[in-house]
């Protein structure tokens, strides 16, 4: 397992309505603040937070790794070796740099696949999860199926995830996107793959279908905490804290040791005008974790309910 993330970061997000269509606006600060415009980014907190705390992908992964380096699309494996690998040390930079150069002197075919994998691994540790996705890509190009190119998939959402730019965000949304149909098409049932899909779309001109597609989720698997999450982020962030007070309940039901969703429970009652039953769920809140940055955010929402 890759180390743990960092202290927890919880945001509060807006809704704009524009044209008839919904559009999103997200935000990466440390507890609930005033957000900033950057599209792409509710899809990528909640995806994160809900992978983290909802049985997801167990990986880590930095901000700061996903603003370096070029994505690798369907392209070759253009100057990876070239980009900092900022959370490499000098021994996984060799190991990369060596299995780089094999890679790409060598003709026969099962040991590409093989130092394919190598290198995948290798940048998942030092957590370049596009550059993962890329090598992973090629290994289900070649040996296509449900788990390869899930295998592919989950790191560009990994990488998603932790985009710190609108172009960033849109590149890699969309190359999950088309990665996470290929599930879908080997296993229309594959309710994780659905369930990411879902969130990458946020990014997408259409975000609309990714919330009937987390519906549709939840519909096959009402206790799927990953949609229940998203789908009451986004309850919140369309105004709706009734709504999102219902699907972080059920959230608590399916899963009681869910940090993040007990916090938005206290965000939604807050949001609901339920005061007192948002104070409970702040403080039961603090009962669930030491963690300093989700103490400090907690602290705050109590402040604001005096």
């Amino acid at each position: 397992m890759a180390k743990s993330r960092s202290s927890f970061t919880p945001q509060l997000l807006v809704l704009v309505l524009a044209a008839g269509l919904v559009a999103y606006l997200f935000l990466l600060p440390k507890g609930v603040v005033k957000p900033k415009e950057g599209k792409g980014e509710l899809a990528q907190d909640a995806a994160r937070t809900a992978n983290r705390d909802g049985g997801g992908p167990a990986t880590s992964g930095s901000k700061t790794e996903a603003s370096s380096g070029p994505v690798p699309a369907s392209g070759g494996a253009t100057a990876m070796s070239d980009q900092p690998h900022t959370q490499a040390s000098g021994e996984q930079r060799t190991q990369l740099n060596t299995l780089l150069a094999r890679y790409r002197t060598t003709a026969d075919a099962a040991t590409r696949l093989s130092l394919a994998t190598d290198l995948a691994k290798q940048y998942q540790k030092v957590q370049r999860f596009d550059s993962a996705g890329y090598y992973y890509e090629q290994v289900a190009l070649a040996r296509p199926g449900e788990q390869a190119w899930k295998r592919a998939a989950d790191q560009y959402f990994e990488a998603y995830s932790f985009a710190t730019t609108e172009q960033r965000a849109k590149m890699l949304g969309t190359k999950t996107q088309a990665l996470y149909e290929k599930v879908l098409k080997e296993n229309p049932q594959n309710l994780d793959a659905k369930t990411n899909l879902g969130m990458a779309m946020m990014a997408s001109e259409n975000p609309v279908a990714g919330i009937t597609m987390l519906r549709e989720v939840l519909a096959t698997d009402p206790k799927n905490e990953k949609a229940l999450y998203n789908l009451g982020i986004l309850a919140l962030q369309s105004n709706q804290p009734d709504k999102a007070v219902g699907r972080f309940q059920e959230l608590m039901k399916v899963n009681p040791k869910n940090v993040t969703g007990q916090f938005y429970l206290g965000v939604s009652l807050a949001q609901a005008g339920e005061k007192e039953e948002a104070k409970a769920a702040f403080l039961k809140t603090k009962s669930m974790s030491a963690d300093p940055g989700l103490l400090t955010s907690v602290n705050e929402e109590l402040q604001k309910l005096q």
